[in-house]
Parts: structure tokens; C-alpha cells; sequence
């Protein structure tokens, strides 16, 4: 079948109404993941390098050959071409669909008559293949998007999907994907809702999953249909974010994303399917849950294992890694999956990434700071694994940088990363020998730490002090900012991590250690500011608590923060 596929020109369609403007394609944001206590951990979004597009063969006209050309053909042909040129309107869309359901009756109907004899039906596949290319220049007219919807022609094609002629799904797929494509779709909202709604309703999602269950990547033409599945899926997710969890309840694509991930070797499909995964576990609790209890925990720390050691060998195969890990960061917001990361000893393992000083290295921490907050066990077992001794020497800004890891800012989100790892160590052990062996730390070598401390502590001040002055200005200047807008401009600026570090310059301070106190007290009065300043900060964040997880949660953390600010009084 697939040698005898090709492209009939039996006919040129053209937009007259108006040409297609092709956007700049625009990255989407990775929205904010908020944390267990309310506040906001942040993580990047995976980026799809576009599939290239695979070479065509130069235009007859421009092959060589030894015979001379044949200038009648040429106008024959040129004739022919300018007498199929159609207008794509209603008319034309009812044509090419009445088309697509006789060819796809005809197929039927012989495939019914002749099921063992292939050679009965093949030339009404072709004819079936021909239509479904037609169809594509669907593509550059959204806005005719509703009334192929109305005539029942989606039906049709989401029907495809699950043809007995593997050739034929893949036409059907690839078609799903042009339809669909974020560019065709951009400024075409309505329509784009219109489409994928039918697509859902006609069960699109779940033949696209069943079909990628035959599809191989040994075999170029199915490679592509994984590829364009996986695409069509993002595609949906994007016009309706609701597919994300629909897609997880009602398929098995979690499975199958799981079972690619394993697969040791690298493919632009398995560096696809990690981001597809990250995109699902991306703002859905109820999809981190089941890929948690499907040991999802233990297939991404296999994954990322691979890595420990080496670094990625091209900038695919770097991709991909970092979606591992935003899919492992993702997972870890239930609490049932911290317990799992710890108990497949993924603290060990990140700690082992960060003593390697490879390219991981930054993410490894990225992934402690998410199994580590607001859960102690997971506190107490880096503790108890040497994790001080690793995270330390970063802290006091001894981070390995690479090539690639060079810009500053790389090494301020590691920094801000520590800060609140620290935090969260201080908030999960409370007493016991492990207390005291973190406390020690601020203590050692002159309170080397503590310094290190105030100095990040100035600098996100002046930050967000500058921020400050900024929006004031602009009230000078007679635009209004809310008080929301202030404050998220804030936390923008660094105002966050300036939290944390008052949070742990409280906890040392409420531990009653006098050197430290002392400390303390001197750094402040050199940079002439005063426990107030510390305090101030500290409300702020106090108010600013939100109730996530439920009013009591909020109350603890509240009645918490009072503490300190009691305490610097």
C-alpha cells in the first residue's frame, strides 16, 4: 500500500477571500504550580522542537535528464492546472466533503464484498487517500471549521482512525494535526472550540491513543503519525484544557508515555512524549495522582539515573531530560508521592546528580526543594544521607557551571532553590539531633553562612526596594496599580526568597544561640538596618499567606511567623 500512495493533482484549491498571515509562533508560559503552603514554585515549560520537514524531490523541470523538454507537455499540464482552480467557500467544502463520503462508501462497501481479496478494495483506498489530502487545505480556512462540523464530516474522519488500513489512519492523523495546528488556530478561537469539541464528542481523543498502539517507529511513515498523534493531542490540550485529565481518564496514553520514557534509547518521539507527559501533570492534581499510583515516581527517577554520570549528548536529548524533570517536580505535589520519591530513595539519587557536577545538577535540586517541602521525612533523610554537605558548598555559591550554564541568572534561580530547600529543612526538623546538626552549620568557620545569609538577604531587599519605588513612581505619574498588582510585582522582583531568608534568620534567632545572635545583630547594624527591617518583611509575608490548603493549614503557618516576628521584638 505505502509504495503506491502518492499525490494526484486531480485538482488545485485556492483562497481567494483573503491570504493566510502566518504569526510568529509564541511560546506558551508554564503556569505557576502553587506548593502545599500556598505559595507559588514555579517551573519552566517544556519547548517542542518542530518536526522537519523531510526533503522533497527538485520539480521534474528541474531533475536532469538527457532528453530535451517538451514545451507542449509543459502547457498541457499548465492548462489542465488553471482550469481545476476553485474558490475554498461553503460550496467547495460541501463538494470535497460529499467526495470524501463517497470514496469512504465505496471502500467500505468493497472492503464488505472482497474482505480476503485486498487487490478488490485498493484502488478505492487510494481514491480514499487523495481525498483525505484534499481535505488539508481545510487548513488555511478555519473559519469554515463549523459547517464541516455540521455536515457530519468529522464524524468521517475521527472514524479513520480506527481503518484496518494502517495507511489510512495515518492520512486521518496527519490531517487531525493540520486542522488543529496552533498556528491555524491562533486567531481563530471559536471555530478552533467548535472543532475540537466535535472531535471530542466523536471520540477522537480515544481512537487517537488506541491507534498509536499499532504504530512503530522501525517504519518511517508511522514514526511520523506518533509524532503527529502526540501533536494533535497538545493541540487539543491547548484549544481545551479540560482534555488533559479527559485524556488520562478515558485512554491509556499515561501508560503509553510511561512505557516510551523506559526505553533507554533516545528519539525525537521519546523526547515528545516526556513533554506531552509534563504537559499532563502540569496544572492537574488528579493526573499527578494516577501517574503516582501507576509507579510513576520510581519510572521518572529511572529515567533521570540514566543521566547521573554523563551529560546529554545534543540539545534534543538535553530537552528532554529537563521534562523529565519538570515531570518528576510535577509529581512530586501530592503528598503520597514525596512518600514514594523517598522511599524509591530519590533523595539519594539527586544527591548523587549533585556530588557528579553534571549538567542534572541544577535540576537535582530543583527536585529536593519540591519532595522537601512542608514534608519533614523527606527533610530528615537528606539530613541523614550527607545532603548538608552537598547543599552547603552551593549555597555559599560554589555552584559548578558549564558551557551552557554560564548566564547569571542560572545561578540566582539555584541560589533562590537552596534558600528555600533551607527553609523547608528548618520548617521539617524541629528539634533532635538532626536540628542541632543544621543549626552547627550557621556556626562553623566564623558563621561564614550567616554573612552569606545577609549578603542575599541585601541584595533581594534593594530588589525589591527598587521595585517599589518604580510602581510609586508610576502612581506619580497618575496610573493606578492595585494592591494585588503591587504586591505580585514584588514577588516578581525577588520578594519571595526575601521571605524565606527572613524566615530562617528567624529560626536562628528564635534558636537562643548566642553567637548567632550576635552575628546577626552586627550584620544588621553594618548595613544600618535594625530588627525591625526583619520584622516588617516578615509580617508582610504573614499576611500574605494563602489558605491552599484549607484555614487551619494557614492558621499553623501563620501562628508560626509570629513567632519570629515576637521574637525580634
Amino acid at each position: 500500500m505505502k509504495a503506491q500512495l502518492g499525490w494526484h493533482a486531480s485538482s488545485i484549491i485556492i483562497i481567494i477571500p483573503e491570504p493566510l498571515v502566518v504569526s510568529p509562533i509564541t511560546l506558551r508560559p508554564w503556569e505557576s504550580q502553587a506548593a502545599p503552603n500556598g505559595d507559588v514554585m514555579d517551573l519552566p515549560a517544556p519547548q517542542k522542537r518542530k518536526r522537519s520537514p523531510s526533503p522533497s524531490p527538485p520539480p521534474p523541470s528541474l531533475q536532469p535528464s538527457a532528453a530535451p523538454i517538451d514545451l507542449s507537455l509543459l502547457e498541457a499540464l499548465e492548462k489542465s492546472q488553471q482550469n481545476a482552480v476553485e474558490t475554498l467557500d461553503l460550496k467547495t467544502l460541501k463538494k470535497l466533503a460529499l467526495s470524501l463520503e463517497r470514496r469512504l462508501n465505496a471502500n467500505t462497501a468493497a472492503r464488505l464484498k472482497y474482505p480476503d481479496n485486498p487487490d478488490k478494495f485498493a484502488e478505492s483506498e487510494l481514491e480514499l487517500h487523495d481525498e483525505l489530502q484534499k481535505l488539508k487545505i481545510l487548513a488555511g480556512a478555519p473559519e469554515l471549521y463549523p459547517d464541516l462540523v455540521s455536515l457530519g464530516t468529522v464524524n468521517s474522519i475521527t472514524g479513520l482512525l480506527n481503518h484496518d488500513n494502517t495507511d489510512i489512519a495515518i492520512d486521518a492523523v496527519t490531517l487531525l494535526q493540520d486542522l488543529t495546528d496552533a498556528d491555524v488556530i491562533e486567531d481563530n478561537d471559536e471555530p478552533a472550540q467548535v472543532l475540537v469539541d466535535a472531535l471530542i464528542e466523536n471520540n477522537a481523543v480515544e481512537l487517537l491513543v488506541q491507534n498509536l498502539s499499532r504504530l512503530s517507529d522501525s517504519d518511517p511513515d508511522e514514526s511520523a503519525a506518533i509524532y503527529n498523534t502526540l501533536s494533535t493531542i497538545e493541540n487539543l490540550i491547548e484549544v481545551k484544557p479540560s482534555v488533559s485529565e479527559l485524556v488520562c481518564e478515558k485512554t491509556k496514553l499515561l501508560k503509553w508515555l510511561q512505557a516510551r520514557i523506559k526505553i533507554r534509547e533516545f528519539d525525537s518521539n521519546k523526547q515528545y512524549a516526556s513533554e506531552i507527559l509534563a504537559i499532563l501533570l502540569q496544572n492537574s492534581i488528579a493526573n499527578q495522582k494516577r501517574f503516582g499510583q501507576m509507579n510513576g515516581v520510581d519510572t521518572l527517577l529511572q529515567a533521570v539515573a540514566m543521566y547521573k554520570s554523563k551529560d546529554p549528548k545534543t540539545g534534543d536529548e538535553e530537552e528532554m531530560v529537563e521534562n523529565l524533570f519538570d515531570c518528576l517536580c510535577c509529581l512530586l505535589m501530592p503528598l503520597e508521592n514525596k512518600e514514594r520519591f523517598v522511599k524509591a530513595e530519590g533523595v539519594e539519587l539527586m544527591i548523587i546528580i549533585m556530588n557528579q557536577k553534571k549538567l542534572c545538577y541544577g535540576s537535582a535540586i530543583r527536585a529536593l526543594d519540591f519532595a522537601m517541602t512542608n514534608y519533614p521525612p523527606a527533610c530528615e533523610r537528606f539530613i541523614d544521607v550527607m545532603g548538608l554537605k552537598t547543599a552547603f558548598p552551593a549555597f555559599m555559591g560554589k555552584i559548578p557551571l558549564s558551557k551552557k550554564n554560564k548566564k547569571k541568572r542560572y545561578k540566582e534561580e539555584l541560589e533562590e532553590r537552596l534558600i528555600s530547600l533551607i527553609a523547608s529543612l528548618f520548617g521539617g526538623i524541629l528539634r533532635g539531633s538532626r536540628r542541632e546538626r543544621l543549626l552547627s552549620k550557621f556556626v562553623e568557620n566564623e558563621c561564614e553562612k550567616i554573612d552569606r545569609l545577609m549578603e542575599l538577604y541585601m541584595r533581594y531587599s534593594d530588589r525589591v526596594k527598587a521595585e517599589t519605588e518604580r510602581f510609586n513612581q508610576l502612581e506619580l505619574d497618575d496610573l493606578e496599580i492595585d494592591e494585588e498588582e503591587k504586591y505580585n510585582r514584588k514577588l516578581d522582583s525577588g520578594l519571595y526568597t526575601l521571605q524565606l531568608i527572613a524566615v530562617i534568620l528567624g529560626h536562628l534567632w528564635t534558636s537562643e544561640h548566642s553567637r548567632m545572635r550576635a552575628r546577626i545583630e552586627l550584620l544588621l547594624k553594618q548595613h544600618k538596618l535594625t530588627k525591625r527591617d526583619v520584622k516588617d518583611v516578615l509580617q508582610e509575608y504573614h499576611d500574605n499567606i494563602g489558605d491552599l490548603d484549607g484555614p487551619e493549614e494557614k492558621e499553623r503557618a501563620q501562628s508560626k511567623i509570629l513567632k519570629f516576628i515576637s521574637a525580634f521584638t
